[in-house]
């Protein structure tokens, strides 16, 4: 086993300590927690907050400096909020009242619609409003369900959270050992939750439209689903006003038509069905990520 810095022994520390506090307020109070600490972190990460607001700015054209910054404003909230929520991930009560009491259930049949072709479902989602909430939801409803995810650089904060994932019996799948664990899953008619949206960088990726500029995206799902033959379904989850969570699917994806030219085109159409969600309540995605990599 690698030896660990004292950097990320740190880390951990800091991130376990805000953790048992987090843990120990009423919700209502954690949430407000994290909207303060995600309000501060504009002062303390001025780097992210310039490129948040490069990022917004470009793809929102339509919005005035006015409502830029109020967006922006309410996005680090929103960041903050959501790093409280993955803390607590593990605190939703199974058979409880809790999916009724947080959540706002949208249809959702295309996901049952789906698993009934026998090949599993591949449920297509982005950093939009709390997406890790897909853990405790799917596992509530009766859905088998296992996740994809990017392994952190802290090893120990990376453990803790998987941890906090796999609470409802979610299997985490980790994106950098490739598609054989993801399609085991499929075949064992598993849900399984993936992020399109995170840069990728060629080969392996293709430069896709979103939100008006070229930005790199894996073509690695889009050929499973292809190649496989496996339903694609997108679901989605905004935090509203009340920090209830309204959860939605849209109608089942077969992509089709083999070759080069089909790959970049369905990888598009995914990225349009992620593009089309964030637009709902711009102010609840992940702008402070290096999305868009591609020369102008």
């Amino acid at each position: 086993m690698a030896r660990i810095s004292l950097k990320y022994r740190v880390e951990y520390v800091v991130l376990v300590t805000l953790a048992v506090l987090v843990r120990a307020l009423p919700r209502r109070a954690a949430i407000g927690l994290g909207r303060t600490l995600g309000r501060w972190s504009k002062a303390f990460l001025p780097g992210r907050y310039r490129l948040a607001k490069d990022n917004m700015s470009r793809a929102l054209p339509e919005l005035s400096a006015a409502q830029i910054e109020e967006n922006l404003r309410k996005n680090f909230e929103h960041i903050g909020i959501s790093g409280v929520e993955m803390l607590r991930l593990d605190m939703f009560k199974p058979g409880s009242r809790d999916l009724e009491k947080f959540f706002s259930l949208g249809d959702l049949s295309p996901v049952p619609e789906a698993l009934k072709l026998n090949r599993g479902v591949i449920i297509l989602t982005g950093h939009l409003g709390f997406w890790e909430v897909g853990q405790f939801l799917f596992p509530e409803l009766g859905i088998p369900f296992d996740v994809v995810a990017k392994p952190l650089k802290n090893p120990l904060t990376d453990r803790y959270f998987n941890r906090l994932r796999k609470t409802y019996g979610v299997e985490v799948l980790e994106s950098r050992k490739g598609a054989r664990r993801i399609i085991k899953s499929l075949q064992q008619q598993h849900a399984v939750g993936i992020l399109l949206d995170q840069h990728i960088s060629p080969p392996g990726s293709v430069a896709v439209d979103f939100f008006g500029r070229k930005a790199y995206t894996t073509t690695a799902i889009t050929s499973l689903a292809m190649k496989y033959q496996v339903p694609v379904v997108p679901v989605f989850c905004l935090r509203q006003p009340d920090d209830r969570y309204r959860v939605w699917a849209e109608p089942m994806l077969l992509l089709d038509n083999p070759g080069d030219d089909a790959v970049a085109a369905n990888t598009q159409l995914l990225t349009d069905q992620i593009e089309a969600a964030i637009r709902k309540d711009v102010s609840q995605w992940f702008w402070m990520h290096k999305r868009w990599r591609v020369k102008d």
